[in-house]
């Protein structure tokens, strides 16, 4: 089912336009204010923009222009939410719970029964038809209300960090359970997660701000990041800026060198990032010789273990945060702590340059 959406609510500072492809699954991705919340309530017809319009497959969801003033009601859209609260009815059984939509919809019991039975066995729970909602772990209510959402035959899912609110041990599983059924299921996920949006995405749109900031296939984005906010979730270096002589300076004159990414060709002061892994930066006392190197001076903000490494997050007081990551050895070597002046060594060759 493919989605063409656009829409603009003033008093938020939304205006936002993407597409979907039949079956395709979207994560979305920003700070908190970015707009994610504000993007699934519209299309759920919970919030009323001032302008856009919308269509899902051949049906139009709304019409908001100045001639016209067309806007379909929450529950005729086709539109399934699965937010953090599983919300299931409290008074009904689990079985009953997963027919719900089917009935609603005009399905008879009997198939509405079957159809329940049947997506109750694909998100792993069959044993768990008769209990009441109030009977069931975390885990178990959101695959029931999986089941629940699948049950009514979605032509767009909408997913509300549905794993934020389940156990560490209890997601994965979760995780798997929707990479098995959300195949050939048009879906936009809200995600805070970065696991999410690589085991269940095509693709990543990031909100910053009420606007599209980025978008292609996930690990495209991911790899190639043009926000920090998608660098940082990504666990990568970004600094952006304009680019010569294979050097990406930003506008506060900070130079980093690197080496144009394969089959990319750049030209003089076009915009571009430099991207670099904190496994790419050693840290030193004083700044390095030897090979070419890029050395930024900077003030350790935080330690953060990480098994039998430590992430070193960093200030350059040019607006970069950024990150090194180090062993526990070089921790106690070089005496690390918030507050601390070193410098931030990466070679040109650990610098991935594109335009952006």
């Amino acid at each position: 089912m493919s989605l063409a959406f656009r829409a603009a609510v003033a008093e938020r500072g939304f205006d936002v336009e993407l597409s979907l492809a039949p079956g395709e699954k979207v994560a979305v991705l920003g700070h908190n204010g970015a707009g994610k919340s504000t993007l699934l309530n519209i299309l759920a017809g919970t919030l009323r923009p001032d302008s856009g319009t919308a269509v899902l497959g051949d049906r139009r969801l709304f019409d908001l222009g100045p001639r016209r003033r067309h806007w379909t009601l929450p529950h005729t859209r086709g539109i399934a939410l699965l937010a953090q609260d599983p919300l299931l009815f409290p008074h009904l059984s689990v079985l009953e719970n997963v027919a719900f939509g089917p009935r609603v919809a005009g399905t008879a019991p009997k198939q509405s029964q079957v159809r329940a039975e049947h997506w109750l066995d694909e998100v792993g729970v069959p044993e768990l038809a008769t209990r009441r909602p109030k009977q069931l772990s975390g885990g178990q209510a959101q695959r029931v209300a999986i089941a629940r959402a699948l049950a009514a035959e979605p032509r767009l899912l909408l997913l509300d960090e549905p794993m934020a609110a389940l156990d560490v041990a209890v997601a994965p599983l979760l995780r798997r359970v929707l990479g098995r059924v959300l195949t050939d299921q048009a879906t936009i996920m809200v995600t805070h997660d970065l696991l999410d949006a690589l085991l269940l995405a095509d693709r990543i749109v990031v909100l910053d701000q009420g606007r599209v900031a980025e978008s292609g296939p996930t690990d495209e984005v991911l790899q190639h990041p043009k926000t920090r906010f998608t660098a940082r979730i990504a666990g990568l270096n970004l600094i952006r800026g304009s680019f010569a002589d294979g050097t990406v300076t930003d506008g506060h004159g900070l130079s980093v060198a690197g080496t144009l990414r394969d089959g990319v060709t750049a030209t003089t002061g076009v915009r571009a990032a430099a991207v670099f892994a904190p496994s790419a930066v050693s840290i030193f006392r004083e700044p390095p010789d030897g090979s070419p190197r890029n050395n930024l001076a900077v003030t350790v903000a935080e330690l953060e273990p990480r098994g039998e490494l430590v992430r070193v997050r960093a200030d350059d007081h040019h607006g970069h945060f950024l990150a090194a990551d180090v062993t526990l050895r070089s921790v106690a070597d070089l005496d690390l702590y918030p507050g601390r002046e070193v410098t931030y060594s990466v070679k040109a060759t650990g610098v991935t340059i594109y335009p952006l």
